[in-house]
């Protein structure tokens, strides 16, 4: 485990302290815009109590709602990325803040809001010679149970492309590496008590008006710093994202370098582990990435929903998708690679000697005498086991459902002998598995391609000329051993997709 940690930490170094930066960021921006909202109106209603009471329940109610499903109520209205990120976390440290700086104010002794006035002190002067300065720990508390609770939830930001820490976290649960998900919670822990510790250390301070004032200065130009990356104007870009893991990492640094190739003056950025298929393709629409790897399977079936069963025949399912693609959303889709990165069964090379295993046919003769590990969708859904069932006439002896990531770890182990996947997952190769072929086609088609809008195809007629060098090349081989050598290896994705460009004659 330790030294799986230190791998990570060696080489993949500058992501992650892209990572924290992005997590600061967001965090900082998020704080700084629930201040600007909860502080104000605190001051404006500490002497009407029975509004600051309304606000706080409201404010308790949005409390209870999960930080997902604000996520997703957001999506249809502000997109992906960081904008609902930004507005989900705010919604959330609105509580603290409020209910902190209203008790502070209201808190403070009446007979010193008597001197106040009987020495002819103005409201303003009132408020910020007497009555913030003795708030003030209440509303650093509220700031920093903001703070911690900013960090800690800013995590979920990754699951709708707007990067930070929490990238780690779920790329640690999917592919069952415990060295990510361990470095992205102890990080983010770290960053909750480091700024926690800040905040603690400005409750000891002793503040009159003028530290009032330099307080929130620091503050603000530490938000405005945090701000900058995100709302300072940049020239245009063309920007390419793909979903989580490594293959679409690998896929988008090979579009990177083959535009660059076409176009040396165009500057492309590259967002890896931008989130799932729903989230990838709002973007696409709403422009905030111009460009993404799609499955011709997923398409049809998550993207334009065709009814029936998809095509087995890969050139009629691209083609399809190609042409529901631009007739209801008007996207332009390039030829795709290869290779397929569809499901598969895979068995362990010992059992595949034993009962001399290469088909699913095969398989189904000696059914009885295997053990699987399935996929909990895999063994319930028409296109897994019950599918097979009835194409093969498939009954394995004895079928255990288990978490996509740890079912490799039970093959390995020889807890079970067939397990079902993806035909490119890494771990084939490092358990010498024996993928075996599908003889009656039952599995639909998945190649990849690049997916853009239509008015972008026709914008940039040379990001079509050099994504289309990549149509009908990469084998199903070829991207086991670039995902084995991302994943395992722990080569940087962009080196290996540029090594492939070159080794096959697609980059100079």
């Amino acid at each position: 485990m330790f030294k799986q940690i230190e791998e990570v930490l060696r080489t993949q170094s500058g992501q992650i302290w892209q990572a924290i930066g992005e997590h600061i960021a967001i965090s900082l921006i998020s704080l700084l815009i629930a201040c600007l909202i909860a502080i104000p109106l605190a001051i404006a209603l500490m002497n009407h109590h029975r509004i600051a009471e309304f606000f706080l329940q409201v404010a308790g109610v949005f409390q209870t709602i999960p930080s997902l499903a604000i996520l997703g109520i957001l999506i249809p209205f502000v997109g992906i990325g960081t904008v609902p990120a930004i507005i989900a976390l705010v919604i959330y440290a609105i509580m603290p803040l409020f209910q902190n700086t209203y008790a502070g104010l209201t808190d403070i002794d009446p007979s010193l809001e008597e001197a106040a006035t009987a020495f002819g002190l103005s409201r303003s002067r009132k408020l910020f010679r007497l009555e913030l300065p003795l708030a003030m720990p209440m509303i650093l508390s509220g700031l920093r149970i903001a703070t911690v609770m900013i960090i800690g939830t800013a995590t979920l930001a990754a699951l709708i492309g707007a990067g930070g820490l929490g990238t780690y976290i779920i790329l640690g649960i999917e592919n069952n590496n415990n060295a990510l998900l361990l470095i992205g919670a102890v990080l983010s822990a770290i960053l909750a008590i480091v700024f926690s510790a800040l905040i603690r250390l400005l409750e000891r301070v002793h503040f009159t008006k003028r530290g009032v004032i330099v307080t929130l200065c620091v503050f603000l130009i530490a938000c405005g710093a945090g701000a900058f990356k995100y709302f300072a104007p940049s020239r245009q870009t063309i920007t390419i994202a793909g979903k989580m893991g490594s293959e679409p990492e690998i896929l988008i640094n090979m579009y990177k370098d083959l535009i660059q190739q076409e176009s040396p003056k165009t500057k492309v950025v590259v967002k890896p582990n931008f989130g799932g298929t729903s989230f990838l393709f709002k973007a696409l629409e709403s422009k905030q990435i111009d460009v993404y790897p799609e499955f011709t399977g997923t398409v049809l079936q998550a993207i334009v929903k065709e009814k029936g069963k998809t095509p087995h025949n890969p050139e009629v399912t691209y083609k399809k998708a190609k042409t529901a693609l631009a007739k209801d959303n008007q996207m332009t889709y390039l030829k795709p690679m290869a290779y397929q990165n569809g499901y598969d069964l895979a068995v362990s090379r010992s059992f595949a000697k034993k009962y001399h295993l290469k088909t699913i046919s095969d398989l189904a003769k000696v059914g009885d005498k295997a053990t699987a590990a399935f996929d909990p969708d895999f063994y319930h859904q028409a296109d897994g086991y019950p599918g097979l069932k009835k194409a093969y006439g498939l009954h394995i002896g004895t079928v255990k459902t288990m978490e996509s990531s740890i079912r490799y770890e039970a093959i390995a182990d020889h807890r079970v002998k067939v397990v079902d996947g993806y035909t490119t997952d890494p771990e084939i190769q490092k358990d010498h598995l024996v993928v075996l072929k599908d003889n009656k086609h039952f599995f639909p088609p998945y190649q990849g391609a690049p997916l853009m809008t239509t008015t972008f195809a026709d914008r940039h007629p040379e990001v079509k000329r050099a994504l289309s060098k990549l149509a009908g090349k990469i084998t199903t081989t070829d991207m086991q051993k670039m995902n084995y050598d991302v994943t395992f290896k722990h080569e940087k994705a962009a080196t290996v997709a540029r090594h492939y460009l070159k080794t096959h004659g697609l980059l100079n």
